[in-house]
């Protein structure tokens, strides 16, 4: 695809020095990070704020993520709780390396759970068996907790330089969740004194509470899963991207780290073609990945657009087989990433694997001449393959349709098409079904109000879409 060896020579926001930022975290009130520290949400997508920034920690505010004095009238005390888990730092020893775990730092993500299970045993003793895997898969897992809780090490002491990553100072707004800071930022009280961590706790990314409720303030410690704390809700009637349904930037970087760490390097096939990419290789083909999914234009505003991409592919001569193995090694990192499994986001994932990496292996062509100025293009869902376009399989009893026929109309009753003729069944022709995430189809089978505003332009994937690489000739299409 148009980004299988892009070689990250140009400068890009990991390649930028910063200085040391702090967060003021207020007795009773506000966290206020310094200016010049980026806030994003949950999908990576930057959040517009005036200085000073004040975000809300108590979890009242009706304005969040920013604070709007509700901690003054709901009386907020930020104390630490009694109750909440001790201060205790676990070692398990492997035969590669030691685990390092703090229970009382733990935030509850369940990202080491989730996809690392081999390893992290959720409810069972021990907790953590660092035998059950590969060292990267340890230290990529490691590196994603976000409360900092995990530590490792070769030897029975934490290994900064294993156990964290270098990035820039960041604030995320996780959904219905915590801060997650990122890039050694200092966490100071009013004072200027340092905010005491816990023991084994990483100092470059932390969580922090933003429900209001955590035993353990001003950090997380999952208490948001038992108050049920909400972020408002998206508008129900529109489709969502495909960036969105991936969820956003940071999991498609889950996918691309995982990807360049576990299966290019040892390759014989793709480790020669990646062989000078750079350390940040993997942000850029997600910010690349981002954009053509219908995200902010992440890969155009930080390392060129089109032209930058398309650029480093001229004269690679990509083989077909490099080709198809990179496109299996895509996709089973979107699995281990836990990007969505559906049928719907899968068809339109995969689509654009196969398009994409099929133009860069014509794009690097000895004799190829790819039209230089073509925008980035912009995917979309698979025909009529959209979240809610379908009564699902699996879902709950209450959203599955009925096997019973429409109901007839009473005695004077007018006849109704949704009542008495569909009554939420599939039909031959078309589906009138409520969905399966509540949104409500026509009689043609689409969406109600469903698209956006402004949907994306048509996709380039059409038989004359773009211009080829190739030129054509009466005897066919040659390079």
């Amino acid at each position: 695809m148009q980004d299988m060896t892009e070689d990250s020579s140009a400068p890009g926001p990991g390649n930028q020095s910063t200085t040391r930022k702090r967060i003021v975290v207020r007795r009773n009130g506000p966290y206020e990070p310094d200016p010049g520290i980026p806030i994003v949400d949950h999908l990576g997508v930057p959040v517009t704020a005036e200085a000073p920034v004040r975000l809300c920690r108590c979890g009242q505010s009706q304005s969040k993520p920013f604070c709007d004095d509700s901690h003054i009238t709901r009386g907020f005390v930020d104390a630490k709780d009694p109750r909440r888990v001790p201060d205790k730092l676990d070692v398990y020893a492997g035969q590669q390396a030691f685990v390092f775990d703090n229970r009382g730092t733990c935030a509850h993500s369940a990202f080491c759970t989730d996809r690392l299970n081999a390893v992290f045993h959720l409810g069972e003793e021990p907790f953590i068996a660092p035998s059950g895997a590969r060292l990267d898969d340890l230290v990529n897992a490691v590196r994603r907790c976000p409360s900092g809780a995990l530590g490792i090490g070769i030897g029975p002491v934490r290994d900064t330089n294993l156990s964290d990553i270098n990035r820039p100072p960041q604030i995320e707004i996780s959904r219905d969740g915590p801060y997650r800071v990122t890039g050694h930022v200092e966490l100071v009280d009013e004072d200027g004194v340092p905010i005491a961590q816990n023991a084994g706790a990483s100092r470059e990314h932390v969580s922090l509470c933003r429900c209001g409720a955590s035993l353990n303030k001003p950090f997380c410690s999952g208490m948001h899963w038992s108050v049920a704390f909400r972020d408002p809700l998206p508008d129900p009637l529109r489709e969502p991207t495909l960036f969105e349904w991936a969820g956003g930037y940071p999991a498609l970087l889950d996918m691309t780290r995982i990807f360049y760490s576990r299966y290019v390097p040892e390759d014989p096939l793709l480790g020669p073609l990646f062989a000078e990419m750079s350390p940040d290789h993997p942000e850029r083909v997600a910010a690349w990945l981002s954009e053509v999914f219908g995200g902010p234009r992440f890969y155009t505003e930080r390392y060129g657009g089109y032209r930058r991409m398309v650029s480093q592919h001229i004269g690679k001569e990509i083989r077909p087989e490099q080709r198809a193995l990179w496109a299996t090694y895509m996709v089973q990192s979107a699995d281990d990433a836990g990007l969505p499994s559906d049928p719907e986001f899968r068809a339109a994932f995969v689509a654009y694997i196969e398009w994409g990496s099929r133009i860069a292996v014509e794009n690097s062509g000895p004799s190829a001449t790819p039209p230089p100025n073509m925008p980035v293009p912009r995917w979309w869902w698979v025909c009529n393959a959209t979240p809610g376009a379908r009564p699902s399989a699996v879902a709950d009893d209450t959203q599955m349709t009925s096997d019973a026929g429409p109901a007839l109309p009473g005695p004077g009753e007018a006849v109704a098409f949704e009542q008495h003729i569909c009554s939420g069944r599939w039909t031959a022709t078309r589906c009138c079904s409520p969905s399966t995430s509540g949104r409500k189809t026509t009689s043609s089978g689409t969406i109600a109000g469903s698209w956006p505003a402004s949907r994306p332009a048509p996709c380039l994937a059409t038989a004359h879409g773009r211009p080829s690489a190739w030129r054509c000739s009466r005897g066919g299409r040659r390079r």
